[in-house]
């Protein structure tokens, strides 16, 4: 299973987060590329608003940055995003990056191809938040049209993962193993109802207001106006 992670800090071995995603990388890759990124390192900037994504994302003024990630969630079968929760959400460097895949919504030129991806939000806390910081992600995971996502969240109710419990480090092994297992049973299995419904009533507004005509041409060019649907 191809796989690209990305992290929201650079922190490595004393994260939490990254600990257990480095379990999911050792259940799910068998051998197949695995893509890192970290950020803010592999994406330090955060989107001005100005819209050229909109009309053609290359002419985005970060598009140095964005493209290696670009393309490697674009190729990967299995997309991660794994950051700890800060202050009940997820960090301002995983919303930055965010924010700059927002033409690729399915509101306005969604990629066909990640209907048939599934993607997975990993995150830790010292105690609570993780509800909404999960939530952060999926939404975007959600309106990009990903098939099926996955959420592993996890209170270690500690700052770094040398301070978490052994006991606690054999339930979290043994949950990664069950969320895996999962991930291989669901792989191809389609496309959630939530974005399936999502994808309809975006092909209702835009046939009916067309409110920016160049996403309705868009739909139009890959024929979901007329009744195809790209799972």
């Amino acid at each position: 299973m191809k796989i690209t992670v990305i992290y929201g800090t650079n922190r490595t071995e004393k994260s939490s987060t990254y600990n257990i995603a480095q379990q999911f990388l050792a259940e799910l890759s068998d051998g197949d590329p695995v893509t890192e990124f970290h950020l803010p390192k592999d994406m330090p900037e955060f989107c001005t608003g100005c819209f050229a994504c909109f009309s053609d994302p290359e002419k985005c003024p970060h598009y140095k940055y964005i493209r290696p990630i670009s393309d490697a969630i674009l190729n990967a079968d299995l997309i991660i995003i794994a950051a700890p929760v800060y202050v009940f959400h997820m960090p301002g460097l995983v919303k930055a990056l965010l924010d700059h895949f927002g033409y690729q919504w399915i509101a306005h030129r969604p990629i066909e191809a990640f209907f048939h991806k599934q993607a997975l939000v990993i995150t830790t806390a010292a105690g609570a938040g993780m509800r909404h910081a999960v939530k952060d992600v999926q939404d975007s995971f959600n309106w990009w049209g990903v098939g099926r996502t996955y959420t592993f969240k996890k209170a270690v109710q500690a700052s770094e993962w040398s301070q978490v419990t052994e006991k606690k480090r054999a339930v979290i092994a043994k949950e990664v193993k069950a969320t895996s297992q999962k991930i291989r049973s669901q792989k191809g299995s389609g496309t959630r109802l939530k974005v399936r419904m999502l994808f309809y009533l975006m092909r209702f507004v835009l046939k009916k207001y067309r409110f920016i005509e160049s996403d309705a041409a868009y739909w139009e060019e890959n024929g979901w106006l007329d009744g195809k649907k790209p799972w």
